[in-house]
């Protein structure tokens, strides 16, 4: 590790939640909102044991924006604290509970030696290797710039051939998570992401896939699925990310 990174570790502003070996690392916001089963800010959503740690201050609000706002609120040297924890705690991957941050996928991944995954977003240059179209649900499609896109490395000339389609703000869904409110009535999530994905997939009826930016998300995989038709795809599905423990 280098010098940079050992002075980095020092003062750290997150919580242990777990320790051990031969772990996944996962960087959690600060949030309150409920979780049901699937939600990848959950240890027991996947299929290694997981060590998590909180990066205090790290609202949802906050990071659901550009880099230059995750500069502004002083969270990209806690988000590089976290990742070299994680490591030094026996990470053998390491992933976020937001895939917003693929912004600081680049930064993160510096300070570490093992595989940092920020992102679902960062699947998207191999399915667009595969097919014409790739969608992506996510919870803010205002927020969700070309820039994240990019970030994910998603050629320029292919950027628009991944189609967008966010949950209304005004929505459960998104409007308890960014306002991280203790609350959230799960069933109307449910029907808002659905609703999203059904008018994704009336955008573009060629679309076989779609990306689930949001890690919240993934409690309606199944839902989206059978109201569409699309696979959805999550974190879950990184190839890079289950590597270490294959």
């Amino acid at each position: 590790m280098s010098q940079a990174a050992t002075h980095l570790a020092a003062g750290l502003g997150f919580t242990q939640a777990v320790s051990g070996q031969g772990c996944l690392g996962l960087l959690l916001l600060d949030t309150q909102f409920p979780r049901p089963a699937g939600d990848l800010g959950l240890a027991a959503s996947y299929p290694v044991p997981v060590l998590r740690v909180v990066v205090h201050g790290a609202w949802p609000a906050k990071v659901v924006g550009s880099k230059a706002g995750l500069r502004k609120a002083a969270l990209v040297e806690g988000f590089k604290r976290a990742v070299i924890q994680l490591q030094r705690q026996g990470a053998w991957a390491i992933t976020t509970s937001c895939g917003f941050l693929v912004l600081l996928q680049k930064e993160l991944q510096g300070v570490a030696t093992v595989p940092v995954e920020t992102s679902s977003l960062l699947q998207l240059p191999r399915l667009l290797a595969e097919q014409a179209q790739v969608g992506v649900l996510t919870i803010s499609s205002a927020a969700l710039s070309e820039e994240y896109l990019r970030s994910a490395g998603v050629p320029r000339e292919r950027l628009a051939d991944v189609v967008v389609q966010g949950v209304p703000a005004q929505s459960e869904f998104a409007s308890a998570i960014l306002n991280n409110r203790a609350e959230m009535d799960i069933d109307r999530a449910r029907a808002d992401v659905v609703a999203a994905a059904v008018a994704l997939k009336a955008r573009a009826p060629g679309l076989t896939t779609v990306v689930l930016e949001c890690t919240n998300m993934p409690p309606y995989a199944q839902a989206i699925t059978q109201a569409t038709g699309l696979r959805a795809v999550s974190l879950l599905d990184s190839v890079r990310l289950f590597k270490p423990f294959a």
